[in-house]
């Protein structure tokens, strides 16, 4: 075996060599903690600057005021932009008082720039036609070629006011304030960082073509290329990180304002008057005897501004009717004539309608028009005083023997407690309510008998609605009856006015008769096709054979069964009690399967009367499926009888050729 013997390093060179790999470590150590240094500190000013920043980043904008309006939007401390107090804002305003004058003013011109309380009174755009009601980064905005619009912000904060074209005019506004620089083109400007609430402000100058340009306002800092947030500036060129307002403007070479727009403007007619009016929904209702009908509107141009002051506004009724001019949703007052012509904005006014003549009913169109345009048309009818009542033959329900309640089941859709109803109206038809500070029911006398005893209103089953729709447009009544089944064919109602004029009915009859004891049932055809309709009718009498009482429930415990047909109807509550004319009456749709039936209709279990006097029914019925009907039974029955008719004949012709 070979062995390579290892040389031993000379001691002085391993000296050397371990000394020079402490000085590189040193070196490194010091350029570690150099470096180590740098990127702390780095870092820690962009994060001073980055949270800087995220303070400017989530503007919230507060609602503008309209163009005319009497001050500029105000601006407070808790909705500054970058200010780290209260709510974070960042909106930008637009001056729009209503300027008259040949030339525009900064919005901080004669303003305390130390702060942002208070009311911006010194800014004046110049041709600003319209503003909408935002202040963030959507706004829009219409102004007049080669007009002037006066910005203004608060701010504490680093901040640049930069447009796509046009002009931030150079003297007043953001140029008077210190340290602010422009671009050569005057289409941005820079501000100093500032570290508390400051007012700022511009007057850009649009351009004379028409078109669709941006105003901007951007505040918080720029990040350069290593990475550092830093104050933009017009040496940088560099635009700061938050969009905190933006306006999107159209430039126009001529108003569309001034004039009455449709688009912009609303009209309505209600049962109430109600301030600003918004839509143009109106109520459907009649007002009662006396009252009246209010037709907000508020009128705009194409820019949704007030029309001028000085308009002529002209209101004309038909039918006599009597109209006044007023504020809306302020308390109105009645006129005394069908014209009014008056000088206003018709930004939020109203026009009250009454009767022509008190007691009368009226239906009238009224008719609203503002320099000459008509801007509002509505048909609106107000009720005259009761007239005529009404007792509907549908409703009226037999009553129980020696009873004097009635049934709460007797009327559809209504929960009160009697046996007919009866409807007021005015000579042109108008349902009227009928509270007791109106009049007071009562039964003509006379018009009772022996059997029918009595006529009651009760005061919580009085008309509240004037709704035909609504069954509480008709004020429930209730009659007794003696112990002895019958009617009285004569009985009239009356209402007397609280000035004593009495209205009364024509004659009806009301009936009295005993609980169901028997029955009888049966369907509207004998036979059905399949697909079908039937309906079962179940007619019920009392002991003696008069037709039953509606105000006893007659279907609790009651049993049905129809083979091959499917029920759609309701069968009705265990506390139902019959229709007119003693009935029930239940729908059904034909099956598929022809044959013979018959239904099983059973209300014996329903009262104990019913159990005495009353039995079963089984109405029958048959159904076909519509087409070849025949069966085998039939086609065999058929051949037995041709056989039995060839052999007589055959039989026939043997004794014919026997007697030849």
């Amino acid at each position: 075996m070979c062995h390579k013997e290892m040389e031993l390093e000379d001691p002085k060179d391993l000296r050397a060599r371990f000394r020079k790999f402490l000085n590189l470590t040193n070196e490194r150590k010091k350029m570690s903690k150099t470096t180590i240094r740098k990127r702390i500190a780095l870092t820690a000013t962009t994060a001073l600057f980055a949270g800087m920043l995220s303070i400017a980043s989530t503007p919230v904008a507060q609602a503008h005021s309209a163009v005319g309006a009497a001050s500029n939007t105000a601006m407070s401390v808790g909705t500054t932009a970058g200010l780290n107090a209260g709510t974070v804002g960042g909106s930008l305003f637009v001056s729009v008082i209503d300027n008259a004058t040949t030339s525009a003013a900064s919005a901080i011109a004669a303003d305390s720039t130390a702060g942002c309380g208070g009311a911006i009174t010194s800014g004046k755009s110049k041709g600003l036609l319209y503003k909408d009601s935002s202040s963030g980064i959507a706004q829009s905005a219409t102004v007049l070629a080669g007009g002037v619009l006066s910005l203004y912000s608060c701010v504490a904060t680093a901040v640049s006011f930069q447009v796509s074209a046009g002009s931030l005019v150079a003297s007043g506004g953001a140029a008077a304030q210190s340290g602010w620089e422009y671009n050569s083109s005057n289409t941005k400007v820079w501000g100093s960082n500032l570290t508390a609430a400051t007012q700022v402000g511009a007057l850009w100058t649009a351009p004379a073509t028409v078109g669709t340009y941006t105003v901007s306002l951007y505040t918080g800092y720029y990040t350069n290329s290593s990475g550092a947030s830093v104050i933009a500036t017009a040496a940088l060129g560099a635009t700061p990180a938050t969009l905190a307002g933006n306006i999107t403007v159209s430039v126009v070479a001529a108003s569309a304002g001034g004039a009455f727009d449709a688009t912009n403007s609303f009209c309505k007619a209600v049962r109430g008057s109600t301030a600003n009016p918004t839509n143009n929904i109106d109520d459907s209702s009649v007002p009662a005897n006396g009252g009246g009908y209010s037709i907000d509107f508020a009128l705009r141009d194409a820019y949704n501004a007030n029309l001028s002051s000085a308009g002529a506004i002209v209101v004309n009724a038909t039918n006599g009717a009597k109209v006044a001019l007023g504020t809306a949703g302020a308390t109105p007052v009645a006129g005394t004539a069908s014209s009014v012509v008056t000088t206003g904005s018709g930004t939020n006014s109203t026009v009250y309608v009454t009767q022509a003549t008190a007691g009368a009913p009226v239906t009238t169109t009224v008719t609203i028009s503002y320099n000459g345009t008509t801007v509002c048309t509505k048909t609106v009818s107000i009720a005259g005083a009761v007239a005529a009542l009404t007792v509907p033959a549908a409703n009226i329900a037999a009553q129980d023997l020696s009873a004097s309640t009635g049934s709460g089941a007797w009327f559809a859709g209504d929960t009160r407690t009697g046996t007919f109803y009866v409807v007021a109206t005015d000579s042109a038809g108008n349902r009227i309510a009928t509270p007791t500070t109106l009049g007071t029911y009562g039964y003509v006398d006379g018009s009772t008998n022996t059997i029918v005893t009595d006529v009651a209103f009760a005061s919580d089953e009085l008309a509240t609605s004037t709704s035909s729709t609504s069954p509480l447009s008709a004020t429930v009544g209730t009659h007794t009856c003696s112990a002895t089944a019958g009617k009285s064919s004569s009985v009239r109602v009356k209402f007397t006015l609280a000035n004593g004029t009495v209205i009364t009915s024509a004659p009806f009859t009301l009936e009295c008769a005993d609980d169901a004891a028997t029955y009888t049932a049966g369907f509207d055809k004998a036979s059905y096709v399949s697909g079908d309709v039937a309906k079962l009718t179940v007619s019920f009498k009392d002991a003696k054979g008069n037709v039953a009482n509606n105000v006893s429930a007659a279907s609790a415990l009651s049993v049905i069964s129809v083979p091959g047909m499917t029920l759609v109807s309701a069968t009705g509550s265990a506390t139902a009690v019959l229709k007119q004319g003693g009935k029930f009456e239940y729908t059904y749709t034909v099956g598929q399967t022809a044959g013979k039936y018959a239904a099983v209709v059973d209300f014996t279990g329903s009262s104990t009367t019913l159990a005495t006097y009353a039995t079963v029914q089984n109405p029958s019925y048959s159904i076909s499926t519509g087409g070849d009907s025949t069966t085998n039974a039939d086609v065999l029955k058929s051949i037995v009888a041709l056989i039995a008719s060839i052999n007589k004949q055959i039989q026939a012709l043997q004794k014919l050729i026997l007697k030849r």
